[in-house]
């Protein structure tokens, strides 16, 4: 990928960065691991002042500046804020905008995201276009006056549509419109939309960043500073949206190995997804690492590799997915992605009545576990449930 000029550490390799951004050697201890600072409070100086810029941890504290230096070092950006979950990333950047603002985001977006416009932001009568942007021609399209953000998630949750970024990027520039990439799936170990001239990624560092499946978290970054990103950061801090120190410094844990974890991930989603779309009970493989994929030459341009998420369409329809689910004994069924374990999802079921999801779809987060026998036991449930 390209490099990004305002990396503050341009020569520095993400495995380099993963271990050693915003984490020195503890001045006071030598300690080589980041300590654990849960003083609510910091002592003033002679002056009044603050002199190791620290007053109150709701405004800042040593772990979360640690782990926003962290992440903005590996996206290549300037500024991180890190939030308590995800979405708390995405209603941070809501509320940067005015009652009547139109908002263009993937037809396929997490739900989550639908949740929190319709459920909390629906008092600012925000105008949101859900729109296919698989094809920037229809974001083109889309367009109107009073457009002020354009969300973006690529690969898409949970049918891993890719967006060309760059052409995203070209529509919002023309239009005077702030862009958001949810870069969840690929994490900058695969992808960094901010090279590609995305204002701000966000964010679930509960999935890959922390990557064990025992915090969450999110966290939203800047190529350079501007309204949305100053709103969030008051949204943070005065409006007390920030993580603890104990879940950013598992988070700053889960980081060293990131780079690690994502690849291998990767390599077998691949192998998985491969083995799937031969299989004769499967119908169709959503994976962009397959030359089959509709954004697969996109993918590759943006991409490293295509990331540890892949779904899958059983023949039989929703019974025979739920009995395919029901049948591994490897992959466990549960909510989330990004940790060790591999886990499957029925993910309409999930999403819930009003889930536009195919009925026979089942998302796949592959984990740390050996890939043929992950194969294998797909292999089995799906022998199982058509039996």
């Amino acid at each position: 990928m390209a490099s990004n000029p305002t990396n503050p550490n341009p020569t520095r390799h993400i495995e380099t960065l993963a271990v050693h951004a915003g984490q020195p050697v503890d001045s006071a201890t030598s300690a080589v691991a980041t300590p654990i600072y849960l003083s609510t409070t910091f002592e003033r100086g002679v002056e009044g002042d603050y002199p190791r810029g620290f007053s109150y941890s709701r405004d800042d504290n040593p772990n979360r500046a640690a782990l926003e230096k962290c992440v903005a070092a590996m996206e290549g950006g300037t500024r991180a804020l890190a939030f308590p979950s995800g979405i708390a990333v995405a209603s941070a950047v809501l509320q940067a905008l005015r009652p009547g603002d139109h908002v263009l985001a993937p037809s396929d977006i997490y739900h989550g995201f639908r949740k929190a416009v319709s459920g909390v932001f629906d008092h600012m009568s925000l105008q949101v276009s859900y729109v296919d942007f698989s094809d920037a021609a229809n974001v083109a399209a889309a367009l109107r006056l009073n457009t002020r953000l354009i969300w973006m998630e690529t690969p898409s949750n949970p049918l891993l549509k890719i967006t060309d970024i760059t052409a995203i990027v070209e529509i919002a520039r023309k239009a005077g419109v702030t862009t958001v990439c949810d870069g969840t799936f690929a994490t900058p170990v695969l992808q960094r939309p901010l090279d590609f001239g995305v204002d701000l990624v966000a964010h679930s560092t509960t999935k890959y960043f922390a990557g064990h499946s025992d915090v969450v978290g999110g966290v939203l970054i800047c190529r350079k500073e501007n309204a949305v990103f100053d709103h969030a950061r008051r949204s943070q801090r005065l409006g007390g949206a920030v993580p603890s120190p104990f879940d950013c410094w598992l988070t700053l844990r889960g980081i060293a190995t990131l780079p690690c974890r994502v690849r291998v991930q990767s390599a077998s989603a691949q192998a998985i997804a491969e083995f799937l779309n031969r299989h004769a009970s499967v119908e169709l493989v959503f994976y962009p690492g397959l030359p089959s994929h509709p954004g697969h030459q996109t993918a590759r341009r943006q991409m490293s590799m295509f990331g540890g998420v892949l779904s899958f369409l059983v023949k039989g329809g929703s019974e025979a997915a739920m009995r395919v689910a029901a049948a591994t004994e490897i992959l466990i069924r549960a909510t989330s992605l990004g940790g060790t374990h591999s886990l499957i999802e029925h993910r309409a079921s999930a999403e819930g009545p009003q889930s536009q999801t195919p009925q026979n779809l089942l998302r796949l987060s592959i984990g740390l576990e050996n890939t043929e026998d992950l194969i294998a036991d797909l292999d089995q449930a799906l022998k199982r449930a058509k039996a």
